[in-house]
């Protein structure tokens, strides 16, 4: 049985009303080769065994689960305690939705306030929300923020960011009024974005600098010269952290001059799991919290003076008039929120910082190992966390990390190529607490051997 409420008659009333010629033409934006004709092509239904059978055959075709790792690139693997996914299938916790009737979700509320309280401590800032869709959209939601503070159109992006979080700043952009393209700030010979070139393109029409920290190369970002030039032009300053472990060895952004900070909680949280789901983090100064989209929890007292939590504010659309909602966001990640609180409690402030030191220590390694190799170099002096970038002297990375993986076993990295053409040659290698010397060693080894492998006779 089709389930189509609206009769004919209120589909055309509807059309005339927008002016759209007909149903068609609101998906016009989306290309004719994507769109779906016809029926889905579904197999028919499967009994209970057999459909595990097949889960379980799909499943042992994914080689990766079993593969040495080193991808990065904005969504990274760590140990997560099993005792994480063991709480979140409390009944309580994986059926809880959005505190709609908030009194009577004190639970919900209570993990929340923690998971805010976690968020604002790691950005070094005084206020976080109940989360983000994720790191992307949160950078988007940071830059609509900013020009609500600002009443100013426009936003500046570091090279150096993310370029997926580039495109959907530019997506969120793109709808509004007087929604302009993203200027784009360039990098300096070390990678970092340079503060010269960025004072001559930010202006009065500038309501945030978003910057990568550290950046989509691996490159750790200087923030204080960053942060001097987008507040001498009245601007606010955006860090956006794809790998939050890295804030267990940096100085956090809001002790940095950032104003705003936002990222990924994947990494904290759970799996990269072919890229989601994913939980978004933002934190901001305190005098800018009622323009912070979604909701934030507060703690507060009851009449009988007992301790109890309440949403201090929810500026979403299904909250209050739309014209004055701070962002259209439907609900949070809240279970992915609460897989992040509940590993953070875990690992603790000393636990947070030796895992966040791993990384480090792994990458530096690595790093000495590749300056001895001379068939890689590392175009980037750093200072970097965990990801390098690694150029291969002689021919493209692409075919070279494909045979690293066929025949080594190794997934070696990610081409740079698959978001620039032009730099085909480089390539991003991340290391986190997974990886011990002897794989570090096996990598360079393996990525070694298939360039000989692939060099011309």
């Amino acid at each position: 049985m089709r389930y189509l409420p609206h009769t004919e008659a209120e589909v055309r009333a509807m059309l005339e009303r927008i002016g759209v010629p007909s149903v068609d033409a609101l998906f016009e934006t989306i290309p004719p080769e994507v769109r779906l004709r016809g029926q889905l092509e579904l197999p028919p239904g499967l009994d209970e065994p057999s459909l595990m059978k097949e889960l379980e055959g799909l499943a042992s075709a994914n080689e990766a689960a079993t593969m040495p790792c080193f991808l990065g690139a904005g969504a990274y693997a760590h140990h997560v305690p099993p005792v994480v996914d063991q709480l979140l299938l409390r009944s309580e916790f994986y059926t809880a939705y959005t505190p709609y009737q908030a009194e009577v979700s004190q639970g919900t509320l209570q993990a929340t306030f923690e998971f805010q309280t976690m968020v604002a401590d790691l950005f070094g800032l005084d206020v976080a929300n109940a989360s983000l869709y994720d790191g992307a959209s949160a950078a988007a939601e940071a830059a609509l923020m900013a020009r609500r503070v600002t009443k100013r159109p426009e936003v500046v992006l570091s090279a150096g960011l993310h370029p997926d979080w580039t495109r959907t700043v530019a997506s969120y952009l793109s709808g509004l009024p007087d929604g302009a393209e993203p200027r784009i700030a360039p990098l300096d010979e070390r990678g970092r974005t340079d503060a010269e070139a960025l004072r001559s393109i930010v202006s009065e029409r500038t309501a945030a600098v978003v910057v990568g920290y550290p950046n989509f190369l691996g490159v750790v970002e200087t923030l204080a010269p960053l942060a001097e030039v987008a507040h001498e032009a009245g601007a606010l300053l955006v860090t956006a952290t794809a790998e939050p472990y890295a804030l267990g060895v940096l100085a956090a952004p809001g002790r940095m001059g950032a104003d705003v900070a936002v990222g990924e909680g994947q990494p904290i949280a759970g799996p990269p799991s072919f890229g989601g789901p994913g939980v978004g983090l933002m934190a901001c100064r305190q005098r800018f919290v009622r323009q912070m989209p979604g909701r934030i929890v507060g703690q507060t007292i009851d009449a009988e003076g007992r301790r109890g939590f309440v949403l201090t504010l929810a500026t979403r659309e299904q909250h209050i008039r739309r014209e004055r909602a701070t962002s259209n966001i439907c609900t949070n990640q809240g279970l992915v929120a609460l897989a992040f609180a509940m590993h953070m409690a875990l690992l603790g402030r000393r636990g947070f910082t030796e895992a966040s030191r791993h990384g480090l220590r792994a990458a530096t390694y690595l790093r000495e190992r590749f300056s001895r190799s001379e068939r890689f170099e590392l175009p980037l002096p750093g200072p970097h966390y965990n990801e390098l970038l690694v150029r291969r002297r002689a021919g493209a990375a692409e075919p070279l990390l494909d045979r690293v993986a066929s025949e080594h076993g190794i997934l070696a990295g990610v081409p740079l190529s698959r978001w620039w053409p032009e730099r085909s040659q480089d390539f991003l290698v991340a290391t986190t607490e997974l990886h011990d010397r002897e794989e570090l060693d096996a990598l360079v080894d393996a990525l070694e051997a298939a360039d000989r492998a692939l060099a011309p006779a």
